[in-house]
């Protein structure tokens, strides 16, 4: 592959156990899943998922008739196999910079606890953008720059950084923040349009998780996010794709051949046992259940 944006690969980690089976993060999971249950079309043909990692939310999606799980792990999207199995599920382990779909293969797309990773946010948006359909539903979360703990550092000069600049902060490698204000520009300038803002986790401290039972901090959170303040932790959007994208709808279809499409020369592929052979001659590996477009094979 040519020099591109840095990439977060989670590779073969123990991040499903290390960050939440047993971590005490009921409450953000809990969250999380209100939030889409609220901003999710109530039906659909095909979602894509950007960063799903092991699964921890893709059983939010049964409304739809097949979801194709894309991460750069392939360790983690072959846990994900494991748990959801084959029908109805497509596993792509894939730069999420070069795609590997055809243009109006999706009726949806989400990407929740991603985007914080990406350090190009145009590019990103705008694969997505393409594999997207014409009033495609794109549901988004970021991590907010401007929160509340945040600015009160920046209050008392606790802070390295300004939370009111708009430009991202890169708190640790591959870790960013994004003010509420950055983020709206940059999917207004690739014609999204902003349906709903839902700021959420506003009750992300250890003290309260642990003390109080998950299901009625949830409740909680549901009522604050009512406010509309955007200065919680995490922020949702919920997005359509403007008619001018000229991206018609694919039909609905059990063959993967039928959406995906060469990450390179943005050719069709055709499956000669565990390999896919683009028009062009690029070679890609199948490993496990998963579509590899990480490294073609030669």
């Amino acid at each position: 592959m040519t020099d591109g944006p840095r990439i977060c690969d989670y590779g073969d980690s123990t991040y499903r156990q290390d960050f939440w089976e047993g971590q005490g993060r009921d409450y953000e999971d809990a969250v999380e899943r209100r939030v889409l249950r609220k901003l999710l079309p109530a039906s659909g043909i095909r979602l894509l998922e950007v960063g799903a990692g092991f699964g921890r939310i893709t059983d939010e999606y049964r409304m739809f008739r097949e979801v194709a799980l894309l991460d750069y792990s392939l360790e983690q999207l072959q846990y994900a196999r494991s748990v959801f199995g084959d029908e109805g599920y497509l596993y792509i382990a894939a730069d999420a910079y070069r795609m590997p779909f055809q243009a109006g293969a999706f009726d949806a797309a989400t990407m929740i606890r991603v985007i914080h990773h990406f350090e190009n946010v145009p590019a990103i948006l705008g694969q997505i953008r393409k594999v997207l359909r014409d009033d495609g539903s794109f549901i988004l979360e970021y991590a907010n720059k401007r929160n509340l703990k945040a600015m009160m550092r920046h209050l008392f000069s606790l802070n390295a950084w300004n939370p009111y600049t708009l430009d991202p902060i890169e708190f640790v490698e591959l870790n960013f923040n994004f003010h509420p204000e950055y983020m709206e520009r940059q999917v207004a300038e690739l014609d999204f349009d902003l349906r709903r803002v839902v700021p959420v986790s506003w009750l992300r401290l250890g003290l309260l998780k642990s003390a109080l039972p998950t299901r009625f901090l949830a409740g909680l959170d549901s009522l604050l996010q009512r406010s509309g303040w955007t200065i919680s932790p995490s922020i949702f959007l919920e997005l359509r794709l403007g008619g001018g994208s000229g991206n018609r709808a694919l039909s609905p279809s059990s063959d993967p051949l039928d959406i995906l499409r060469c990450p390179l020369s943005c050719s069709a592929l055709r499956r000669d046992g565990d390999v896919l052979v683009s028009d062009s001659g690029i070679r890609w590996g199948i490993l496990g259940g998963v579509y590899d477009f990480r490294q073609p094979l030669d």
